[in-house]
């Protein structure tokens, strides 16, 4: 019974998410417009690679890449650190922890519930590859796409593992958006979000597939669009696993010292 109630409560911060994802349509506009920026190097690659290959990249890998880009950060970011920011600050965490459902729970919930948006826009994102450029522009091998699954996973929970603990750092200071905004600079840059990582040189590269940048989006983009073999593949999506379990320490240490610090200072 009392796990039955669980669920219940579970799939009403579910349901809550999904609501706001419906409600806050302008979000949800400012949301699809600042993942666009893949579309955008569509086109300035496009610009680049019109007189021949880049790196071994031609226009319509080019192409393909990019739109894997899009649907991958789609799937795959998380924004629940300026909700934490945001409850510590007016705080509702107080209220929150009042609640029988865990805080860490209710907010991994509500980005469950808004998930079904960017679902719909990542799927009307693969139709249109598909329609340019056919199935060959994407990963051949069945078992490629099975670690793509698993890759797909494991860079929402890095992404939510890093969004909440830079989120819970609002326990110690004014505010952790910024340091969010720094984070995602390096994202931006170094996890084959903005290019492919296999552009860089090759010193900077090897630096690159120690941090955890190219595990939030480059790798499931490299696994979409047939750019690994099972090998790689399957050690790439290991090291993906590590920095998940790095992720959830780190959450749990710094929400465990912060609530402490929250609670003596009477929030």
């Amino acid at each position: 019974m009392s796990v039955g109630r669980e669920l219940l409560r579970l799939f009403a911060f579910i349901r809550i998410g999904a609501t706001g994802a419906v409600a806050y349509r302008t979000e949800a506009i400012v949301w699809v417009l600042s993942t666009t920026m893949p579309l955008i190097m569509i086109a300035f690659f496009g610009a680049v690679t019109r007189d021949g290959p880049i790196g071994g990249h031609s226009g319509a890998s080019v192409v393909g890449y990019f739109l894997a880009t899009f649907v991958v950060r789609s799937l795959t970011a998380s924004w629940v650190s300026w909700q934490i920011n945001l409850d510590i600050r007016d705080g509702t965490l107080a209220t929150r922890l009042l609640l029988p459902v865990h805080p860490l729970v209710a907010y991994t919930a509500e980005s469950i519930g808004s998930m079904p948006v960017r679902v719909l826009g990542s799927v009307v994102m693969g139709l249109v590859m598909l329609a340019l450029l056919g199935s060959h522009a994407l990963a051949q091998d069945p078992v490629i796409w099975a670690l793509w699954c698993a890759s797909i996973v494991l860079a929402w929970l890095l992404s939510l593992a890093v969004s909440v603990a830079i989120g819970a750092l609002a326990f110690f200071v004014d505010s952790s958006a910024k340091l969010m905004d720094a984070w995602l600079a390096g994202l931006f840059v170094f996890s084959g979000y903005l290019f492919p990582v296999d552009l860089f040189p090759a010193r900077v590269r090897a630096v690159v597939d120690w941090l955890p940048f190219r595990y939030q989006i480059g790798v499931p983009v490299e696994l979409m669009v047939g750019a690994l073999d099972r090998s790689t593949a399957l050690d790439l999506v290991l090291r993906q696993l590590g920095f998940v379990v790095l992720g959830a320490i780190t959450v749990r240490l710094v929400w465990q010292r912060g609530l402490a610090r929250y609670s003596a200072y009477g929030g």
